[in-house]
């Protein structure tokens, strides 16, 4: 019996610039807003509770600087995440999914069809309040999802999963 094995050293590779990359639904960047709004929300309703009962006594005189803080941070996360939703991207090839995100980290993740145990769509009631839904792919070996991305119409995360399932399963 030959042995028909090869190894050949790979000279050139795929530019990562040719894949056509999607934007998120713009109705996601609302929903990034209206979380990030009501997580604030929690922190001046705090503050002011800490203030009316006088839990803070000995730095009251100060309290204007806590409010002055809370809304310089909520600002800047604003600003933040509105830049970083420009950066979130996916594509759809014929054998992978990809989803590219961040400002500072950047990160570019791709999952082969050929390793996708599973596909969920999630809604949250926020999302689902927009139209939007998440797509969650799973692959093996993996307590987590390993590829997701948040901000699709629900129509398309129902074809994006329905195409990806005829591909694992064909």
């Amino acid at each position: 019996m030959i042995n028909s094995f090869q190894n050949l050293q790979v000279y050139s590779f795929p530019e990562v610039s040719e894949i056509t990359f999607n934007s998120i639904h713009k109705n996601y960047l609302k929903v990034i807003f209206f979380n990030t709004f009501l997580f604030f929300l929690l922190f001046f309703v705090g503050l002011t509770v800490a203030v009316y009962f006088d839990l803070f006594e000995e730095i009251s005189e100060y309290v204007y600087l806590f409010y002055l803080g809370i809304t310089f941070v909520f600002s800047s996360v604003l600003v933040i995440k509105f830049i970083g939703f420009k950066k979130r991207k996916y594509a759809i090839r014929d054998k992978d999914i990809s989803y590219k995100c961040g400002i500072f980290f950047k990160s570019l993740t791709t999952v082969p069809f050929n390793r996708i145990q599973h596909i969920e769509i999630d809604e949250g009631p926020i999302s689902r309040f927009f139209g939007l839904s998440s797509l969650n792919v799973f692959t093996a070996g993996d307590s987590s999802d390993d590829l997701e991305i948040s901000g699709l119409l629900q129509e398309d995360a129902l074809k994006i999963k329905e195409f990806i399932s005829t591909k694992i399963d064909g």
